[in-house]
């Protein structure tokens, strides 16, 4: 059996829920080379609070979370191979294509994609992103 390893950064918060309780979860598990990332919201890492109401700026800041876990757990921006995102409004759809364009521009490819149009479960966030990547390096022992 291939072994499975949880990954945790203090560079990227876990989004609890709105009642203040713990989310049961791991950031991220790797297996067999691939690390499945939790879903991952606009807090900032310092302060564990919603970067803006600004609907880019939640975008930027879930993009900028996720890749810090994809990171700890060994991976990169090139090997993110399928993002599925949760939107709260339709009518924000075309910003989050916008930021999530601009954020991978460069990388080796565009990540396969579902995106879903979809409440989440914290007042004040707008935007959450999981994703399944590649991992390309050693898995630091913290």
């Amino acid at each position: 059996m291939t072994a499975i390893s949880t990954v945790t950064t203090r560079s990227a918060p876990v989004v609890g829920f709105s009642t203040g309780t713990a989310a049961p979860l791991s950031q991220a598990v790797v297996h067999g080379g691939t690390i499945y990332c939790s879903g991952t919201g606009p807090l900032d890492p310092q302060t564990r609070t919603i970067v803006s109401d600004d609907f880019a700026a939640q975008v930027r800041q879930t993009l900028t979370n996720l890749l810090a876990v994809v990171e700890a757990a060994g991976g990169s921006r090139d090997t993110v191979l399928k993002c599925t995102c949760y939107v709260a409004d339709v009518a924000d759809f075309g910003t989050f294509n916008e930021e999530y364009r601009r954020f991978f521009d460069g990388a080796a490819h565009f990540p396969a994609r579902t995106t879903i149009i979809a409440t989440p479960h914290r007042t004040g966030v707008r935007v959450e992103v999981e994703c399944v990547a590649a991992v390309t390096a050693a898995v630091p022992t913290v």
